[in-house]
């Protein structure tokens, strides 16, 4: 009895381990199949996937549209810090300051004491007159207009809104940082704004502003 007891034990882990042997084998040769075939599912599927989207840049959100328009954009110098290219890393009152155009706005606004202002505002839109637009005033009611600093600021504030407007979203009322409103009609490249000041230059970039150049001063209601 003794022996028979050694010898059943050790006849069953012989033959245990020869059916796990013969099972591992079989095993081996179904998995390899199986991985290579898994394998290559993965590659065809990774081959004919379609290409994952690029993910969507905010920036280019919030860019405007389009180049700059209008007949008087052809004098605009075509580099330095007066052109497009050095207007649009410089903040609006800055970057009119080197615009040929707008040098009697410039000095109107800095006699207004608005520069920083301008230049520290966020997303803005700028109605900017030309030289010949302030000579259309009779030179009195210019000369009355620069020596009263709150009628200056007033009319001034009148040509700015507190928000970027491209040319897809100029046509409409907007208001003010002078609380009234202005009314810009038409579509690119002929606006005009309050039905008589046409848009000369317009979408002209600055690091904080879209310009448009127009050949009439707006007034604000009195």
């Amino acid at each position: 009895m003794t022996a028979i007891q050694h010898r059943k034990p050790f006849t069953a882990l012989l033959v245990g381990g020869i059916l796990a042997t013969s099972l591992t084998a079989c095993g081996g040769d179904d998995g390899g199949k199986a991985s290579d075939t898994a394998a290559g599912a993965a590659t065809t599927a990774a081959a004919t996937a379609p290409a994952a989207a690029p993910m969507a840049d905010p920036a280019a959100d919030r860019a405007p549209a389009g180049q700059p328009f209008g007949t008087a954009c052809a004098a605009v110098p075509k580099d330095g810090a007066g052109s497009f290219a050095g207007m649009a890393a410089d903040p609006v009152a800055t970057a009119a300051s080197h615009n040929p155009l707008l040098s009697t706005l410039v000095a109107a606004v800095t006699k207004a004491g608005l520069v920083d202002t301008l230049n520290s505002a966020k997303d803005i839109t700028v109605f900017a007159p030309t030289d010949d637009a302030f000579a259309k005033l009779p030179k009195k009611d210019l000369d009355a207009v620069l020596a009263d600093k709150d009628k200056l600021t007033r009319i001034l504030t009148y040509h700015v809104v507190p928000q970027r407007l491209s040319p897809t979203t100029l046509t409409g009322a907007h208001k003010t940082l002078e609380t009234h409103e202005v009314t810009a009609t038409g579509s690119t490249p002929d606006f005009t704004v309050n039905g008589s000041a046409k848009v000369l230059c317009g979408n002209v970039q600055t690091a904080n502003a879209t310009v448009y150049i127009v050949d009439t001063v707006l007034m604000p209601a009195s």
